[in-house]
């Protein structure tokens, strides 16, 4: 059994999920890999190698570009702030390396497009972290859409909304810096984008308004002086759907009491489904002729639900969702058929964020592509 070394960059929030998922995967999956964590880069060398040591990767490395040059990686990783999936991701491809890149792919459609080129010339797998897709519930109601339950197709009704950004003295972040960033559409938008893809479909116009409620933040946790914001807190939009479906879309970062808000409403002519990522384990589905929703619970008939529990309604987790989403690459990685969106479809998520940009900053419908 041939190994498969493991590159990680960065250390926050999202490096810990990939770290966890890397380690989870091996106990939950027969892998037809040896997986190995080779290395794991963070700028801070102190911080590299403590949590190289504490997550179980065989090395650190203070330079990320050290870890893409490391004979011993052949997967890279890349869990950093936005701005610095392009160089990383570029580098990488340029080593031959397959590529696991965190959401949004990029801050430009420029640069989305330079490397979803990139990676086809490599020939290398490329996945991106949209990793809800790979809940099974949604797995679920995707297969359900697709064998013709609801009908033909009629509205999509989304919204991403979480609330760590709703108290106005929450201090400026990279997060709110467009050129590293993007705001609520890129930072949550971007998931509903490619969920609304994925379930019903592409996306011909879109029409938007997009606002920043609070202009000023303070400049750090210690420092109060205001500094401007020039990304959106919140972005609504509407959506016409190349099968004819009309949509609504909504991202916010200020709502109130929303903590992983993720959720939608399909309707089509023979019936309805509902879900909501702040319950991930539950759907609920109203078919022509019964008379109220039905409440599907997640249970091991699901595929990648068995692989955590043999037992329905015993609940998955996000970091289960990571899990079945690195089990999903290390698949493809090896040439099996695997699900996940790559660079290829990112790129289409892009061109759908930089349109609503466009649709509201000229206030008018904008054709897609």
């Amino acid at each position: 059994m041939r190994s498969l070394g493991i590159g990680l960059i960065g250390t926050g929030f999202m490096g810990r999920a990939h770290a966890l998922a890397f380690r989870n995967v091996s106990a939950a999956f027969e892998l037809p890999v040896q997986l190995r964590l080779a290395a794991l880069a963070d700028a801070d060398a102190e911080r590299a190698q403590h949590c190289a040591s504490a997550w179980g990767f065989e090395r650190a490395h203070c330079d990320w570009q050290q870890l893409i040059s490391d004979p011993k990686v052949d997967l890279v990783a890349i869990t950093t702030p936005n701005h610095l999936h392009f160089p990383m991701a570029m580098a990488a491809l340029a080593a031959g390396k397959a590529v696991y890149c965190e959401k949004p792919l990029a801050v430009s459609l420029q640069q989305a497009d330079d490397m979803r080129q990139a990676a086809r010339a490599a020939g290398v797998v490329t996945r991106v972290g949209y990793n809800y897709q790979h809940n099974p519930m949604l797995v679920l109601a995707h297969d359900m859409i697709e064998r013709g339950e609801l009908g033909r197709l009629i509205s999509f009704e989304g919204e991403f909304s979480e609330d760590f950004m709703a108290d106005p003295a929450s201090p400026w972040s990279w997060r709110c810096e467009a050129e590293h960033a993007g705001g609520a559409l890129a930072d949550l938008g971007s998931h509903l984008l490619a969920l609304a893809r994925y379930l019903m479909g592409d996306i011909e116009t879109v029409c938007a308004d997009s606002q920043t409620v609070h202009p000023l933040r303070p400049a750090s946790a210690v420092d109060t002086r205001p500094r401007p914001i020039h990304v959106d807190d919140q972005t609504h939009a509407l959506l016409r759907f190349r099968n004819g479906a009309r949509g609504t879309f909504s991202s916010s970062w200020l709502k109130h009491g929303c903590k992983n808000h993720l959720s939608f409403e399909i309707s089509g002519t023979l019936g309805t489904l509902r879900f909501d990522q702040e319950r991930l384990n539950e759907l609920h589905v109203c078919l022509h002729g019964r008379t109220g929703f039905e409440r599907i619970l997640a249970g091991p008939s699901l595929p990648g639900y068995a692989a955590f529990s043999p037992a329905a309604g015993h609940q998955l987790g996000y970091n289960e969702l990571k899990t079945l989403e690195a089990h999903a690459v290390i698949q493809a990685c090896t040439g099996l058929p695997a699900a996940g969106p790559d660079f290829e479809e990112a790129w289409h998520v892009e061109c759908l964020a930089a349109a609503i940009r466009t649709a509201a900053h000229e206030q008018r419908w904008v054709r897609i592509g």
